[in-house]
C-alpha cells in the first residue's frame, strides 16, 4: 500500500534550536530513496507503507543516538485505493482549480 505521510519530528530536552536534529532526520529520509518535500513544519514523504514507517523509525533513531532522551512526534497520513496519486498530483490538482477560479480566468 501507498502513503504519503506529513511527519514532524521535535526533539525535547535539547535546548531551543533543532536546526540540526532536523537536517540528521533530513539525511536520514534522503538516504531512504523515498519521495520527499520538506516545509517549514515537517516533511511530505510518499512510498510504499513499510518503507515509508521505516523511515520514521529511523528518523527517532538517528535523534536519540544524537543525545535527544525525548521526542514528540506528528504524522498525519493517507492512503487511497481507488488510484494511485503522488505528492505531485495533489498540488498540481489545487494548483490547477486556482488558475481555472482566478480573477479574470473566465473572460481569457
Amino acid at each position: 500500500m501507498q502513503v504519503i505521510v506529513d511527519l514532524c519530528v521535535v526533539p525535547l530536552g535539547v535546548g531551543v534550536s533543532v536546526s540540526e536534529y532536523v537536517a540528521a532526520c533530513q539525511r536520514v529520509i534522503e538516504a531512504s530513496g523515498l519521495g520527499y518535500r520538506m516545509h517549514a513544519y515537517g516533511t511530505n514523504i510518499e512510498g510504499p507503507w513499510d518503507a515509508v514507517m521505516a523511515v520514521v523509525k529511523a528518523c527517532h533513531e538517528r535523534v536519540h543516538a544524537m543525545g535527544a532522551p525525548r521526542i514528540t512526534t506528528t504524522l498525519k497520513l493517507g492512503t487511497r485505493t481507488d488510484r494511485e496519486q503522488s505528492m505531485d498530483d495533489k498540488v498540481a490538482s489545487v494548483e490547477t482549480r486556482l488558475r481555472s477560479s482566478a480573477p479574470g480566468a473566465a473572460e481569457a
